[in-house]
């Protein structure tokens, strides 16, 4: 058989145009070739199931294997599946399979732009090898008994030539004669890593044959010479007869020669193990899984030393099939909340990490892979987003997720609270991106407090509702707000910590979604607890008092700290040893962190221009500073003293409020030298 012909060609300049598009993917013709040789094994396979190939072995050993010749520059993928006819041939790779590589590049070409990627590049096959060669090679035999072996080359991509195979084994050899583009792929440890990267867990053994042209150099090995000689120690020799000695030197020789053939019969038994994984542990049920099957995975997988928290086995047939398994890593510090890797494949082939159209987006924080093999792939990622059958993979991803939740809550509490900590920013951002998952769990999320506990947002406000009814207090820099956690922990009361990024806009959204609720950083008021409250009604001579005093305490700060805009407040709070504190209303601390996200937006930045914070310094009447500063207002031979202690309340209050700027921090260490100066003056 000889023929020859020319494919229509429909787009100008065909390889150039591949290559051009995809040079920074180009290492996806090996996911192709060695998917369609996979495929060629599977194929084959269910026709023995069928009994439609009852002449092939029950026992066959199926592979694929990836030969490379480094100093011919050629590469071969070969595998021993269904093989093809000529009609085959003709109809596989002449049209359909050309077919489909002209429509991708016609979508490729429409979608080229960024935001409408096609997802994985899928849909140009076969073609692809010649994004790497000159001349591509197909020597096929069919599996069907009296078949005759055909061979299909094609030097241009666009003429071909057809003729008889030399092939005398069932499968499919495809040769590529490799360009200087595709080069480094010839190297074992380059196309090692690609293999990894595609074809890790793909369904038929892969191996890596590589072939060299240098002449094996053997060197004859000379007879090794008998050792006649004996080892014995000197007690052996002085207590041992001449043919216990000789005895003793036998039975060490025969012990010597059973070990030596022991080792080369261990040599001779091991096979090759292949670069894949055929097996992989998604498919399995999650009955027949174990915990370190589980944690092995992720291991190789994601190449973290670090044991996993939990994980979710998915496994799903109908109405729409997805497999795979979601890992909850631990978390060495919280910025490692943005490495999650979330791997995607189809049929066991990879197509990408974290295609935020296919996965929820709260899971990509997560570490895990996800199989789905009626996903559509030759699509651009814009397309993806209103795909009926991605929305419902992400209801059912969502509710899976939620129910294990729920059952490590309610299943081990004490467990649960201990990876908390771990697991709090996945959900916290989760809830905010998916709220139907807030609905879910909403009962098993926790506010970690400052009595050390863990409680839900229904607990927190029962616990505390006779203190401050419907009110969530929380603290966002416990080192920093030490004051004021410390006046809290006095009086008998707790907030949450929420010291994360994610928390800022978490604490907006748990007031959305409980009506009524304040949630109000410590610092935002005082509550009714902390402050000394006067038996019966105040009389018109004490409120007249203490408008005085106010007025005294703002008049007095205003002038010595030179801001006539500050507003002063003099309350008699419990804990006498706090002299001052600042309070920002939950209002202008929101608008003040809105400004600073969006700081670098002219449209906001004119928006805020006008904006300050609403703070407020609280002077504690019963502090005996503040009493000090009361007695001794508008008293000249006291005022550099007032002033002094004023500037010295004011930064200490500044300090458990937000941390001083370089020039604040400056002044303060020299007045505090000042204060310490004026009182070892005293002491002489």
């Amino acid at each position: 058989m000889n023929e020859k012909g020319n494919l229509s060609i429909n787009s100008e300049n065909f390889l150039p145009i591949i290559k051009k598009w995809l040079y920074t993917d180009k290492d996806i013709f090996i996911r192709e070739l060695v998917s369609n040789a996979c495929d060629a094994v599977t194929k084959l396979k269910k026709l023995m199931i069928m009994g439609e190939a009852d002449h092939i072995p029950a026992d066959e050993s199926f592979s694929v294997h990836v030969v490379l010749n480094k100093d011919e520059k050629i590469m071969q993928i070969v595998d021993n599946g269904i093989g093809m006819t000529d009609e085959e041939i003709k109809k596989y790779i002449n049209q359909i399979a050309f077919s489909g590589a002209t429509d991708f590049l016609s979508k490729y070409e429409e979608k080229a732009d960024g935001d409408n990627e096609i997802i994985g590049h899928f849909g140009l096959g076969f073609y692809s090898a010649f994004m790497v060669a000159d001349k591509v090679e197909i020597d096929t035999l069919s599996y069907l008994p009296g078949a005759a072996a055909a061979k299909w080359s094609c030097a241009d991509g666009i003429d071909y030539e057809m003729a008889d195979g030399t092939r005398t084994e069932r499968g499919t050899t495809i040769t590529l004669h490799v360009s200087e583009d595709g080069e480094e792929f010839l190297d074992e440890s380059k196309m090692y890593e690609a293999l990894q990267k595609y074809c890790a867990f793909m369904p038929v053994p892969i191996f890596i044959d590589v072939i060299t042209n240098d002449e094996e150099k053997v060197e004859k090995a000379e007879p090794e010479k008998k050792d006649n000689t004996i080892h014995i120690s000197q007690e052996e020799a002085a207590t041992l007869t001449k043919d216990e000695i000789l005895a003793k030197a036998n039975k060490d020789k025969a012990e010597e020669t059973e070990s030596t053939e022991g080792s080369e019969k261990e040599e001779k038994e091991e096979e090759p193990k292949p670069l894949n994984d055929p097996s992989p542990l998604w498919l399995k049920q999650p009955k027949d899984c174990t915990d370190e099957e589980y944690k092995a995975f992720y291991h190789k997988v994601f190449f973290d030393l670090n044991d996993p928290l939990f994980w979710i086995h998915l496994n799903m047939d109908y109405p729409f099939r997805l497999k795979g398994i979601l890992y909850f890593p631990k978390l060495v510090e919280q910025m490692d909340v943005v490495e999650g890797q979330i791997k995607l494949y189809s049929n066991q082939v990879y197509i990408a990490d974290n295609i935020k159209e296919v996965v929820p987006e709260f899971l990509l924080l997560l570490k895990g892979v996800l199989d789905c093999p009626d996903m559509p792939l030759n699509v651009s990622r814009s397309a993806l987003q209103n795909d009926g059958y991605v929305e419902k993979m992400n209801s059912y991803i969502t509710k899976k997720v939620a129910d294990k939740l729920n059952q490590l809550f309610k299943a081990d509490r004490t467990a649960y609270e201990g990876f908390w900590d771990d697991i709090g920013m996945f959900f916290k951002y989760g809830c905010m991106r998916e709220e139907k998952l807030y609905d879910k769990i909403k009962d098993a999320l926790l506010l970690k407090t400052t009595d050390g506990v863990y409680e839900t947002v229904a607990e927190y406000l029962e616990k505390n509702k006779e203190k401050h009814e419907n009110k969530i207090f929380f603290v966002t820099d416990e080192a920093q707000q030490a004051q004021y956690i410390r006046m809290f922990k006095e009086q008998g009361l707790e907030a949450a910590i929420l010291t994360s990024p994610v928390d800022k806009p978490f604490v907006s959204f748990l007031e959305y979604k409980n009506p009524g609720v304040k949630v109000q950083r410590i610092d935002a008021d005082i509550t009714d607890t902390l402050q000394e409250k006067t038996e019966g009604e105040e009389s018109e001579a004490k409120k007249q008092a203490d408008a005085f005093a106010n007025t005294q305490m703002e008049n007095l700060f205003r002038g010595v700290l030179g801001n006539e805009n500050l507003k002063v407040k003099a309350e008699n709070l419990k804990a006498q040893n706090v002299s001052a504190m600042i309070l920002l209303s939950e209002e202008s601390r929101r608008m003040m962190e809105m400004m600073e996200a969006y700081g670098d937006n002219e449209m906001y930045k004119a928006m805020f221009a006008q904006v300050k914070p609403d703070e407020t310094l609280v002077l504690n009447k019963s502090n005996k500073l503040v009493q000090f500063l009361m007695d001794a207002a508008g008293k000249e031979d006291k005022k550099e003293d007032c002033d002094m202690i004023c500037h010295q309340v004011y930064d200490l209050a500044l300090m458990s409020h937000r941390t001083l700027t370089s020039e604040e921090m400056t002044a303060f260490i020299d007045r505090s030298n000042q204060i310490l100066e004026k009182l070892a003056e005293l002491e002489k």
